[in-house]
């Protein structure tokens, strides 16, 4: 499989690059407004590559986005977007797009994580009377806040009750007692941490915390190579992780 990788010096464009070989991948060029020495050709934009590929990898940003999925539209390629802090405008671009190319877009590319999914919406239809606090940690450098995986977690608990609840974003001051209806949702920034979620249920003389913690990078990048070769043999559509792993979760 040959890939264009976006956002390829970057810290999960290194770790794709790394690990591409051991998935049957070939990197044919990469993109990125920050240029470093890689050992495939690189780019600053879309106009400038010549090279054919199976598909897009997309570890880069929101930023122009319109410019990557025209591209892609225009070569018949799939793109995998794995990029997160998407705006509502960038979200009905990629619903555009999708119908007529094959696009993955996720906020988390790793097993573990897809299944703590079905975990906690499974908790949450369970656990209907306890109150859900999502706790996430991240390394400093780290832009958007709550985390694209946070939020992804928030809905998946807010299915398991109905839908019937609000996100509140941190706490500051007399904010009053907590109220039913919300699930909180707190960032942390700190250090090289490079992935931890939690979900906690309190309810009355019990908790259950369901957690998990990535120790590397390359979980993703694993996770980004399985996905675009499964997603080169899809039609045009929107998928996730969750289509990818029907019949396996």
């Amino acid at each position: 499989m040959k890939i264009i990788l976006w956002g390829a010096c970057g810290r999960m464009g290194k770790n794709v690059a790394e690990l591409a070989p051991e998935y049957g991948a070939e990197i044919v060029c990469g993109v990125d407004v920050n240029p470093a020495e890689t050992p495939f050709p690189l780019y600053c934009a879309a106009d400038q590559i010549n090279e054919q590929a199976d598909a897009v990898i997309d570890f880069s940003s929101p930023a122009n986005l319109r410019e990557r999925l025209a591209f892609c539209e225009q070569r018949r390629l799939p793109i995998l977007l794995a990029a997160t802090g998407y705006s509502t405008e960038d979200e009905a671009l990629v619903t555009e797009y999708s119908a007529k190319i094959p696009v993955f877009k996720t906020g988390n590319l790793s097993l573990g994580i897809n299944l703590l999914q079905l975990l906690v919406k499974k908790a949450a239809a369970v656990l209907n009377e306890f109150d859900a606090e999502i706790i996430e940690r991240h390394h400093n450098q780290k832009k958007d806040a709550p985390s694209g995986t946070a939020l992804m977690l928030a809905n998946s608990v807010n299915e398991g009750f109905g839908n019937e609840k609000t996100f509140v974003y941190g706490r500051q001051g007399m904010v009053g007692a907590r109220e039913k209806k919300e699930i909180g949702i707190h960032a942390i920034r700190g250090g090289n941490i490079v992935g931890e979620h939690e979900v906690t249920f309190a309810g009355t003389d019990e908790i259950v915390t369901l957690s998990h913690s990535a120790r590397s990078r390359k979980v993703f990048a694993a996770g980004a190579l399985k996905a675009a070769t499964w997603l080169t043999a899809q039609p045009a559509g929107l998928y996730d992780m969750s289509d990818m792993l029907a019949g396996v979760i």
